[in-house]
């Protein structure tokens, strides 16, 4: 073992004679870290209230997903890629989130979404409510549902919106404006009886219900109509078509709720293409009977990348003066994740990169609170000591003990778990950077499990800086209500108000010490100025 070493340590200074002659001048780092310091030096904090929201959520990416995406980036455009700067790095404030669930060490999808955007931590499966809720029993939803900024946004007036790459009723949208006992209770069809005669509903028809969304993209299209109903895409395949069992037509319905509005369905990229946002206030597009299709392998012709849906949803949106809320997630990498394929991964959380660029390009810093985060992680690792520029999807120039390579990103566990006859397979004559490479794990798995270290959280524009340090990731939703003025805490929308007649202290015993001298009249005036902001 110490012999390797030495060897790969020898081949690492043969390559460093082929660096770029200005990193190995120590003049380049230190002009570099001080470009860094005096930008961080000059940093103003915005202490505006946010009138829109961005927030973008990527399913299961992880440090190591951020770190190998922000590499595989850079090698797409024939660069190194270990110094690519992604659009989300050049947010100038970070923190980390605590995952966990109320009953779990390692959460899911469900859970997680209830802690950032409802503000409360919850149990495993379950969505839009408490920990009193358990999951799969339908009498504990009652009494402990908790609603979502999403709704807090709406009921401040704002216009609101849901971008997915999985289908609309998956467990990050879900969270948005759904509460459920079971994160699975997609359709009618998916329920037992018994939720059902105790009066629980599914979450699709939970998204017409329970909160006026404005703009609704993903897919999911199965969920909404009856069974027998042949999907518009694949109307020779059974599987794809209707699932419900109430007969219900939502998709219909949806477009009777919004009759005289200007509103507008689509299922395909052309009658997408067609939608003006201009002209637009509602729009359901719904792209395929389930989740989208991977990033690597979408028909550009049928279906829009994210960074076209964001920016339609950030267009129709924008439109309203009171601003908006607007949730982007990049579902597919965690399901990529779950098959053991870091190629799909990646390349999806790339994508994911330029959408965030996208919504960056359509809205100002100055008014809107931009968030990315990830709900929690995978089990990747990063390891093997690979050379500088090497493909991330590369084996490792270090081979184990058993005299046989590995790739540079592998699995805790999964389904590319082959050891037979206790020895690894000899994938040197493997290419590892194929969209059909499954990576190596250690203990099998027919799925990926999640995993539990802390997740990023970067954020500019409005009180952006209320996102440094580690905190619960139910934490999130509260800051961002705090921002926006939305929800219960309207503190940030008073402070913004009372300088016009002189700001209020608050003294040791609790009770508000007048800090000017207002007049009655001024009182008054500033009465109904505050009036008219929170109606």
């Amino acid at each position: 073992m110490e012999q390797t070493s030495v060897f790969v340590l020898v081949l690492f200074l043969l390559l460093g004679s082929s660096r770029a002659a200005e990193e190995e001048n120590p003049e380049f780092w230190r002009a570099q870290a001080k470009q860094t310091l005096q930008s961080v030096l000059d940093r103003k904090l915005n202490t505006k209230v946010a009138k829109n929201i961005l927030f973008f959520l990527g399913d299961g990416m992880g440090i190591t997903t951020y770190t190998a995406a922000r590499i595989l980036k850079g090698q797409l455009q024939n660069q190194s890629g270990e110094e690519t700067v992604m659009t989300m790095d050049t947010f100038p404030y970070v923190g980390l989130a605590k995952t966990y669930s109320v009953d779990f060490q390692i959460a899911d999808s469900a859970a997680t979404a209830t802690a950032y955007l409802c503000g409360v931590k919850t149990n495993l499966n379950t969505v839009g409510v408490n920990a009193a809720a358990r999951n799969g029993i339908c009498r504990t939803q009652k009494g402990n549902e908790v609603t979502s900024i999403l709704k807090w946004a709406k009921d401040a007036g704002k216009s609101v919106g849901i971008v997915t790459t999985t289908r609309v009723q998956h467990a990050t949208p879900a969270g948005s404006y759904a509460h459920s006992a079971s994160r699975t209770w997609y359709s009618d069809a998916d329920m037992p009886d018994s939720a059902i005669g105790e009066g629980c509903t599914d979450i699709s028809s939970q998204l017409l219900k329970n909160v006026d969304i404005d703009v609704i993209i993903g897919g999911g299209r199965q969920y909404m109509t009856p069974r027998g109903t042949k999907d518009p895409e694949y109307p020779a395949d059974f599987s794809s078509g209707g699932k419900r069992r109430d007969g219900r037509h939502l998709i219909q319905e949806w477009q009777n709720m919004k009759n005289g509005k200007a509103a507008h369905y689509a299922w395909n990229k052309t009658e997408f293409d067609a939608i003006d946002p201009e002209t637009t206030d509602y729009l359901m597009a719904l792209f395929e009977p389930g989740d989208l299709r991977y990033e690597a392998e979408r028909d550009p012709s049928m279906d829009p990348s994210i960074m076209e849906t964001t920016e339609k949803a950030i267009r129709i949106l924008q439109k309203n003066p009171k601003g908006f809320f607007l949730l982007v997630e990049s579902g597919r990498i965690d399901q990529a994740h779950h098959q053991g394929n870091a190629y799909l991964a990646l390349h999806e959380a790339v994508a994911f990169d330029g959408a965030i660029a996208r919504g960056l390009e359509l809205t100002s810093e100055d008014d809107t609170l931009t968030i990315a985060t990830a709900d929690h992680s995978h089990p990747l690792t990063f390891n093997g000591f690979p050379f500088r520029g090497q493909s991330i999807l590369g084996k490792s120039p270090l081979w184990g003990t058993d005299m046989l390579p590995y790739t540079t990103l592998m699995y805790g566990n999964g389904p590319g778990h082959k050891i037979v006859n206790g020895k690894r397979p000899d994938i040197r004559n493997v290419n590892t950077n194929s969209m059909e490479y499954i990576q190596l794990s250690a203990a099998p798995l027919d799925s990926t499990t999640h995993s539990g270290e802390d997740v990023v959280v970067l954020a500019r524009g409005p009180m952006a800086h209320l996102f440094s340090g580690i905190q619960e990731q139910n934490y999130i939703a509260h800051a961002m209500g705090y921002a926006a003025c939305v929800g219960a805490d309207l503190r940030h929308c008073q402070e913004h108000i009372t300088p016009a007649v002189g700001r209020t202290s608050i003294s040791p015993n609790g009770n508000g010490a007048a800090g000017g001298s207002a007049t009655p009249i001024s009182i008054l005036l500033a009465s109904l100025l505050a009036l008219r902001i929170l109606m």
